[in-house]
């Protein structure tokens, strides 16, 4: 349920039902907004317990959260969540491009493509330091040497630094390198991993699962909300169905649709969807026109010889084609590159 505080509640008013919604064993999220305070309280409601609520000081109504994710539920926060990182933001009018290779390979491929990509637009550097690969013998990744090129990158460029964590231990680590943590699809329902980068405090993206339904995604995602933690980005990525030209299917439906339902911010990741660089433009164009607040995409210098994704890569000339063609597009949706 929600528990929205009047316009004039003071900070002791406020503090006195969070005391009282933890006394009736509630878990208080407490969201200060500009104008007013609301309080997401998750447990088991009953009428009498909404009645007693409603009569405490400074308490304007108590509202039931009808969908099984509270936190994620716009019943809860109607206004757009924005994240601010390093001092850019993602879900404002702003479109993050967040670019750079599938996996760190060495620090003169990441160096050579972070300087290229924050000349082209990006506003976030991206690459794998663990890569889950579904065959055992595939390039597993760098790991916390790879973490190191990347930090030495944002030193270079300037640019925040995101990048997957696969193993809950490797948290800290990972957080300590990085500015955003990513969740990868096939862990998108590794319920420890969530808690533990809910417990971080560090931004999340969340990729949705092969073959999760946006209800299952937005529950992954009230795993990390739970803990605390609100800065949590969701990033669709495409979804598996009987369509082989493609390596998965991007469901441009779920932007939309996540914007009517979540107060989360969701960017579209075009070169996993396709697995094909030659798509990536068009959907990533269709991607920005149906409401998305940023594009996840991989770029790399010499795609032919990557360890990695080198078919869904683009070049960097590429890159700075696709980020110059979305301008207009942009502006004409009320946004901006």
């Amino acid at each position: 349920m929600i528990v929205v505080m009047q316009r004039t509640a003071t900070k002791e008013q406020i503090n006195t039902v969070l005391s009282k919604l933890e006394e009736l064993g509630f878990r208080p999220h407490p969201i200060h907004g500009v104008v007013k305070t609301v309080i997401g309280a998750i447990g088991e409601r009953t009428q009498h317990t909404m009645e007693s609520l409603e009569l405490l000081a400074g308490v304007e109504r108590v509202v039931p959260i009808m969908q099984p994710y509270k936190l994620a539920s716009k019943e809860l926060v109607e206004a757009p969540t924005t994240v601010e990182v390093a001092g850019r933001t993602i879900g404002g009018k702003k479109l993050a491009i967040i670019a750079g290779p599938c996996a760190v390979e060495s620090c003169s491929q990441l160096l050579e493509t972070a300087h290229a990509v924050a000349e082209a637009g990006a506003t976030f550097l991206r690459g794998g330091a663990y890569k889950p690969r579904t065959s055992p013998y595939s390039f597993q990744g760098m790991e916390e040497e790879g973490l190191k090129i990347l930090a030495r990158a944002r030193e270079e460029v300037g640019l925040p630094v995101v990048t997957e964590v696969i193993n809950p231990a490797d948290v800290p680590l990972v957080a300590k390198y990085v500015d955003i943590l990513q969740i990868g699809a096939r862990n998108m329902q590794n319920f420890t991993l969530l808690r533990e980068v809910g417990r971080s405090g560090k931004p999340v993206i969340l990729k949705r699962g092969l073959a999760a339904t946006v209800e299952e995604w937005l529950m992954a995602a009230e795993y990390i909300l739970s803990e605390g933690n609100y800065n949590v980005i969701l990033c669709e990525r495409g979804i598996r169905t009987y369509e082989t030209q493609t390596r998965n299917t991007l469901d441009v439906s779920a932007i939309p649709l996540i914007k009517q339902q979540s107060h989360l911010p969701i960017l579209s990741d075009p070169s996993h969807a396709s697995g094909r660089w030659r798509l990536v433009e068009p959907l990533a164009r269709a991607s920005v026109a149906a409401g998305a607040d940023g594009l996840m995409l991989e770029v790399h210098p010499n795609p032919s010889e990557a360890l990695s994704d080198g078919p869904q890569s683009l070049r960097p000339e590429k890159f700075a084609s696709l980020v110059e063609n979305l301008k207009e597009l942009a502006s004409a949706c009320g946004r901006e590159v």
